[in-house]
């Protein structure tokens, strides 16, 4: 057995894209997947950028604020998984705190679960 530590104090201090955030890398699999936890503080922000492959954003705990192209902000919480494209323009940011687990690579969004329905809770700014 061997036991990792991905804690916010062994990640790293995010600032590209104006965002304010800790990056703790969990692993990278050989088919070139990442696997990181991001902690954002009050007033967190992962800045608009273009995703360089497809993204899978969980979130753990807290709440916040999701958009894509679309400029749409979209109200995330606990439980909460958004999925954007390859090269789809999209931002994280929260009020009061925020941490999920970020899984980037090749994923296909047609087998993630159910897509949660607008009508199921998620509200629309």
């Amino acid at each position: 057995m061997r036991v990792f530590n991905y804690s916010r104090s062994a990640g790293k201090e995010i600032t590209k894209f104006g965002s304010q955030f800790i990056m703790s890398r969990i692993t990278q699999t050989e088919s070139s997947v990442h696997i990181g936890a991001m902690y954002l503080d009050k007033e967190g922000l992962i800045g608009f950028h273009q995703a360089v492959t497809p993204q899978l954003l969980l979130i753990v705990s807290g709440e916040g604020l999701v958009r894509g192209e679309e400029n749409e902000l979209v109200k995330v919480k606990e439980g909460d998984a958004v999925f954007w494209n390859k090269d789809e323009w999209h931002e994280t940011t929260t009020e009061k705190g925020l941490t999920a687990i970020a899984i980037e690579g090749d994923l296909d969004p047609d087998l993630f679960l159910k897509e949660k329905e607008k009508s199921e809770g998620q509200e629309e700014l």
